[in-house]
């Protein structure tokens, strides 16, 4: 169950760094597309989005900090840190942007929460 655990948190991981390009480096090209905003909406989001793509990178620090920490411990606590935020950042995102967002984002950083517990 372990192993399981953390491939569902790699996953998330891998994810929220897939996210973090789009919001960021890949934003007027294929990030444009993925979000569904035409080139006017886009220019006036850039800097928002720029922003946000930042926040899910400190999503994805701690689920790497989760997977490199010594302490079996505080990888745990930063692993369950991680994941319960990319939860709650998908619920909201859901309610406030785009119902997908829950079997995006919610959905696996739930069942990775859930693997880790069973653990």
């Amino acid at each position: 169950m372990h192993l399981a655990a953390q491939i569902a948190a790699a996953l998330v991981a891998l994810i929220h760094v897939y996210i973090v390009l789009l919001e960021t480096v890949l934003f007027n090209s294929r990030g444009r597309r993925v979000f569904g905003l035409s080139k006017e909406k886009a220019e006036i989001m850039q800097a928002a989005m720029s922003n946000q793509g930042c926040y899910n990178g400190f999503l994805v620090a701690a689920l790497v900090v989760g997977f490199v920490h010594p302490d079996p411990a505080t990888a745990s606590a930063f692993t369950v840190f991680g994941l319960a935020c990319v939860a709650v950042a998908g619920v909201w995102g859901a309610a406030t942007v785009k119902r997908s967002i829950l079997l995006i984002q919610t959905l696996p950083a739930v069942i990775g929460l859930a693997l880790h517990f069973a653990a």
